[in-house]
């Protein structure tokens, strides 16, 4: 038996589970806080995207893609999409880039850091003399009301989340680069050492 293909199928496998494991980092914790950084949120988004939304009865889709994260100085974090835009069943057509910033929250239920009030901020016309008409512009603020509601833009390893269901959340903010949740009790006490970041 030739142990050579038994040895790569070994080290294949390997580093899928490896991948899979990293897929996902865990948070860090200290004290009452429980951190994620930037790189973190940006991969979780990555999987979660593209996004669509139908509007006027299926009349238009709109498609969110290619998100990027920034966690500058201050309260808030900065979002950037590409928006396309299908009329009809056709194909989707390039819009350009929107830049939204919003605050933070850490919803229970979900277990996740959501938006908060976001704005948008900025708009990027894929074509020269394009422009965010307001038909437009409303359909993405429901869009981002409704994904600021329901959908998380980092969610906490179930592992993680279900040792924190019993705890009161205090706060949710964007601090040094990281989305970071506060809580009334000490976490270090309450998380096993192996679930956690370093």
């Amino acid at each position: 038996m030739n142990a050579r293909p038994l040895l790569s199928r070994i080290a294949a496998c390997t580093v899928l589970i490896a991948a899979a494991v990293g897929a996902q980092a865990a948070p860090s914790v200290s004290g009452r806080q429980l951190s994620v950084g930037a790189s973190d949120v940006q991969q979780y988004l990555d999987g979660s995207f593209p996004r669509t939304q139908d509007a006027l009865g299926g009349l238009i889709a709109m498609t969110m893609s290619h998100p990027q994260l920034a966690v500058p100085q201050g309260n808030r974090l900065d979002l950037g999409f590409d928006i396309a835009m299908a009329t009809a069943g056709s194909a989707p057509a390039a819009l350009g880039k929107v830049k939204l910033s919003s605050g933070l929250r850490y919803d229970a239920q979900t277990q996740g850091f959501h938006l908060d009030q976001p704005t948008v901020d900025d708009f990027t016309p894929a074509n020269n003399g394009g422009r965010l008409d307001s038909r437009t512009r409303s359909l993405l603020n429901a869009w981002l009301t409704d994904y600021a509601r329901r959908e998380p833009i980092y969610k906490i390893d179930p592992t993680v989340a279900s040792v924190l269901g019993a705890l009161q959340v205090q706060s949710a903010q964007v601090e040094n680069g990281k989305l970071v949740v506060t809580f009334n009790q000490d976490l270090g006490k309450l998380v096993p050492a192996g679930m956690l970041g370093k």
